[in-house]
């Protein structure tokens, strides 16, 4: 788990990064933040298409710009997720974004986001799909 002050950090870069956001469709600007062994960041953002099926969400942008840059070697320690249209900007993966997370994050890598209440939350990201696909 992170701090409170580190999980808060990178909650912030998350919304930094739900600013680069394109929504014109539902207006849901979302962001992701992962945070590194390195101590780098890599940001993600939701990007829509008329065409609904081909939108990417935050949580694999953030995954596909992860390997674009060739930083595997550095294992995601956390993810942060932030919606800006939420009542407490609550939102968690979807089901494609749950897949992704546990095929290329450890277990023990941490997601960070706002629960109902609005209070920061950290869990195993593991826990938001413990019957995943596996080979």
């Amino acid at each position: 788990m992170l701090s409170p002050t580190q999980a808060e950090a990178l909650f912030e870069e998350a919304q930094k990064a739900s600013e680069s956001s394109y929504s014109p469709y539902s207006q849901f600007p979302v962001g992701a933040a992962l945070l590194l062994t390195s101590g780098d960041i890599i940001h993600g953002c939701n990007v829509e298409n008329a065409s609904f099926g081909l939108t990417i969400c935050a949580e694999r942008s953030a995954l596909v710009s992860w390997i674009s840059q060739a930083k595997q070697a550095d294992a995601i320690v956390a993810i942060a997720v932030y919606g800006a249209n939420t009542k407490y900007h609550h939102i968690t993966p979807c089901g494609a974004c749950r897949q992704s997370l546990v095929e290329f994050c450890g277990d023990d890598t941490v997601l960070v986001f706002r629960d109902a209440f609005g209070e920061l939350t950290q869990k195993p990201v593991t826990a938001f799909l413990p019957d995943r696909f596996e080979l």
